[in-house]
């Protein structure tokens, strides 16, 4: 019994389980709070309460498309009982937290093997069962626990959110896997670019630094309490500094350029902070080619982070700068 494919495939199982759930369960039109704000503003493509969820309604504007008449329709159900807008904008947390379900499995099944298997070796028979129902109590216990089955039924940012930090965690365990070998840092640039992404939906996703911390600390250095402890405050430093540093001050920053720029220079609006976000892509690309050229893989591979995790944020960034905000009733 080949454990990779069952372990695929029992994922594969759980997530379609936790979607059609979802689908049966799902609200077909809007829910309270900010659901439909958020229903109006992707199906008209605007900007939502800050800090705007760009990403997010981007995705949700795609969804919409997908429904029968969607250029003319409104984004309801009609009279007629034909499926409209915000039934398809709905699916994607539907659909989102149905993935979330499938790569909580696989981080399940990665930690329970560890368990039964401390040597990385093939499981047995028994493991494997131990294994497999390990994830599937534990995956869909949380398909069905009230908090996140309410977020996934409707148009919110959770579902989609919940998606980008299980597929973050889960990448970092790929990465464990492949730590030694050659181009496995690469799953670390497409985890500083999910978190960067995610920042575009929720901020849930930065939660997963000081894990990723412990996780990189744990596989590269030998394991001591003090270690420990200085690679879960390192950890920590770069959350907030993800957090106030480049999500607040980057916008805080062009802010300060578009004024300047157009109070002294005579500029029209937006010429200085448009300057400040090419300036910032120009430095981080330097740092990689100045990084690449010194051959410093050591300072190349958190430059690449940094450049992906920046990168990934601007959008929110220039939403935040550029748009009117319509007011939220």
């Amino acid at each position: 019994m080949n454990y990779r494919k069952v372990n695929n495939l029992f994922g594969w199982i759980t997530g379609a389980i936790a979607f059609i759930v979802y689908l049966k369960t799902m609200e077909p039109t809007a829910s309270f709070w900010d659901c439909g704000e958020f229903l109006s503003c992707a199906y008209k493509l605007e900007v939502g309460h800050s800090p705007g969820a760009p990403f997010f309604m981007l995705v949700q504007r795609i969804f919409s498309l997908l429904a029968p008449g969607a250029a003319t329709a409104g984004p309801s159900i009609s009279t007629l009982g034909t499926v409209g807008a915000a039934t398809y904008i709905n699916s994607l947390s539907a659909l989102t937290s149905a993935l979330s379900i499938l790569f909580l499995f696989w981080t399940i099944t990665h930690f329970a093997k560890k368990l039964t298997n401390p040597n990385n070796d093939e499981p047995d028979a028994n493991n494997i069962a131990l294994i497999i129902g390990s994830g599937l109590v534990g995956a869909l216990a949380y398909t069905f626990s009230d908090t996140f089955w309410f977020s996934a039924v409707e148009a919110e940012v959770y579902g989609t959110s919940s998606f980008f930090t299980a597929i973050t965690f889960w990448a970092v365990l790929k990465w464990e896997n492949v730590a030694d070998k050659k181009h496995a840092d690469r799953w670390l640039v497409l985890i500083a670019y999910l978190v960067g992404v995610s920042v575009c939906v929720h901020l849930l996703n930065l939660l997963t630094i000081p894990a990723i911390a412990m996780v990189y600390y744990f596989k590269r250095y030998e394991a001591t309490y003090k270690g420990t402890i200085i690679a879960f405050i390192l950890g920590c430093v770069v959350l907030a500094f993800v957090q106030f540093g480049v999500i607040q001050y980057i916008p805080r920053i062009a802010s300060s350029f578009d004024i300047m720029f157009t109070n002294s220079f005579g500029t029209g609006f937006d010429v200085g902070a448009v300057t400040f976000i090419v300036l910032v892509i120009a430095l981080l690309v330097f740092l990689l080619f100045f990084a690449k050229k010194k051959g410093n893989c050591m300072c190349c591979i958190p430059r690449r982070c940094a450049y992906c995790l920046s990168l990934s944020v601007i959008p929110a960034t220039s939403q935040r700068l550029f748009a009117p905000v319509p007011m939220c009733l």
